[in-house]
């Protein structure tokens, strides 16, 4: 639009809200208040906040997860290696979470396709039955009847007594 807007040709519709006009010469003392308030209490912190908002921006910090290295398995401690019994029952702990999560997901995925697919669920969400089924199963053989209780050790004697009957099969076979 030009600069020199033809008033008459877009007029302005008129404003509901009446102008106020002062009849008295006695300054406002909400006008002085909320000065006071700005300079003293809300401009040093906006600069402060501004300040820390700067810093911040020159030092990123992305944080994603936190990473652990992987610790030696409870097998391969040495024997009275006491920090070595207890960082390997916790990355034990924190597989056993991995685990249940990746668990959970694939819970999830079968679900929605269930729920996705309707009546025809059987045919079209074979390979979500078939990992789901996969999944669980490797999740029991590791985890299952351990318990609320179970640790590191009581997991490496179950999987050391599995092995042992696998091997026990093998030769009967």
């Amino acid at each position: 639009m030009p600069e020199d807007h033809d008033w008459e040709a877009y007029k302005v519709p008129p404003t509901r809200t009446p102008v106020s006009e002062r009849t008295t010469s006695v300054p406002n003392p909400v006008d002085y208040f909320q000065t006071a308030f700005n300079y003293v209490l809300d401009a040093p912190i906006t600069f402060i906040r501004g300040w820390i908002e700067r810093w911040q921006n020159k030092n990123k910090f992305y944080y994603y997860h936190q990473k652990f290295r992987r610790v030696p398995d409870l097998s391969q401690c040495l024997e009275g290696d006491y920090l070595c019994y207890y960082e390997a029952e916790a990355q034990w702990r924190r597989d056993r979470m991995v685990d249940q999560e990746i668990v959970e997901i694939v819970r999830e995925r079968m679900a929605a396709c269930k729920q996705r697919e309707g009546p025809s669920q059987f045919q079209n969400c074979a390979k979500e039955m078939e990992l789901l089924a996969q999944v669980t199963k490797a999740y029991q053989d590791r985890y299952g009847d351990l318990g609320y209780h179970g640790n590191a050790r009581t997991c490496l004697m179950k999987q050391k007594h599995r092995m042992m009957e696998e091997r026990k099969a093998a030769q009967e076979n």
